[in-house]
């Protein structure tokens, strides 16, 4: 048999108690009575942990899948970065002002060998709604996915652009006018 080292991890600090006979002696209230920003620290450092770095043992992983966007040759162009997925697991929707791209990646890895079991899950669900330019054609709009890679085109017409030009004048005219 082979040999296992095994490492104990250090148990989080314990949060500090209010003074014994105290009304709510589990609550820490006099740490958050030297400064009116204290509670909100804690509660954002805790919020960071959640979801950035697990809470209390527990780690989430969240999956938001890369997205570029572009207005080019008289159309919007998003590219999005969706390895591993098929085109059922994608849907792509337009609304009047909005493309909306969402799915689900389903990962599973298993690996079976003399002696050990190994299986991985990997889930995760994305939503992405891209807010679309004024007067773009969604009946003509176009989705693609290749190699992983969700590309979508709308067509939108080239807006016409008012230019004015403003006269500069010197600085002694300016406070006269």
């Amino acid at each position: 048999m082979s040999e296992v080292k095994v490492t104990k991890e250090k148990a989080p600090a314990k949060p500090e108690t209010a003074a014994p006979g105290a009304l709510f002696p589990v609550f820490p209230f006099g740490k958050y009575f030297g400064s009116p920003f204290a509670l909100i620290r804690e509660l954002s450092g805790e919020m960071d942990n959640l979801f950035h770095g697990g809470f209390r043992g527990v780690k989430l992983e969240t999956w938001a899948p890369a997205v570029d966007v572009q207005q080019c040759n008289g159309g919007l162009v998003v590219v999005a970065e969706l390895p591993g997925l098929k085109k059922e697991e994608v849907k792509v929707e337009m609304t009047d002002d909005a493309l909306v791209i969402e799915g689900e990646r389903k990962l599973e890895h298993k690996e079976d060998h003399e002696g050990f079991h190994r299986w991985e899950r990997n889930y995760g669900k994305f939503y992405r709604s891209i807010p679309l330019p004024e007067g773009a054609i969604v009946d003509q709009a176009k989705a693609e996915l290749t190699d992983g890679v969700l590309k979508v085109t709308v067509p939108v017409p080239a807006a016409k652009k008012t230019v004015r030009e403003i006269p500069v004048v010197e600085g002694q005219q300016a406070k006269a006018a």
